[in-house]
């Protein structure tokens, strides 16, 4: 999945990173998805709070700097805070200074789908679980590890569990 990733970033377009930077990035348009999770709004907003349901359901995002999993890093696994599906690796976060937590690499080919995302008038690629669809954040191509990736994640939109000891 990452070189195909990697070629998408090289043929792709430009865009802006939470950094404001422009940069090419991947663009997979996920038109006509299906997810296995399916719930009414009504029942969404029963099982997430208030900040979970506007992120996950509604594209919001955190403030930059104050979510609860930006300067963490203990070890362990990152959940979908909507249907539990396994995201991200304690092993694959870093601290990339731009606000939210990052990671260069989802724990599992399949378990992240790829939509363009024109809004605000940018050109980006928006991350969701494929599970529920639920809006975990953007994927930029500026990550300083060998994947060469930054999934720029909300920390409402994750649940972590520590590593057993």
């Amino acid at each position: 999945m990452i070189q195909f990733v990697k070629l998408l970033i090289i043929i792709g377009i430009f865009t802006t990173s939470c950094r404001g930077q422009a940069k090419n990035t991947v663009k997979i348009n996920m038109e006509n998805s299906t997810f296995s999770v399916q719930k009414t709004d009504k029942e969404w907003k029963e099982s997430l709070s208030p900040e979970q349901y506007h992120v996950l359901r509604e594209k919001g995002t955190e403030r930059p700097n104050t979510g609860k999993y930006n300067l963490f890093f203990d070890k362990g696994t990152y959940f979908c805070a909507g249907c539990g599906q396994a995201l991200f690796t304690s092993d694959s976060k870093f601290r990339s200074s731009c606000g939210w937590p990052s990671f260069d690499s989802e724990i599992r080919e399949g378990n992240i789908k790829y939509v363009k995302d024109s809004s605000f008038g940018m050109e980006r690629v928006e991350i969701v679980c494929s599970k529920c669809g639920g809006h975990l954040g953007h994927v930029f191509d500026d990550g300083p590890t060998s994947t060469g990736l930054r999934y720029c994640v909300n920390s409402l939109s994750v649940e972590f569990k520590q590593a057993d000891k």
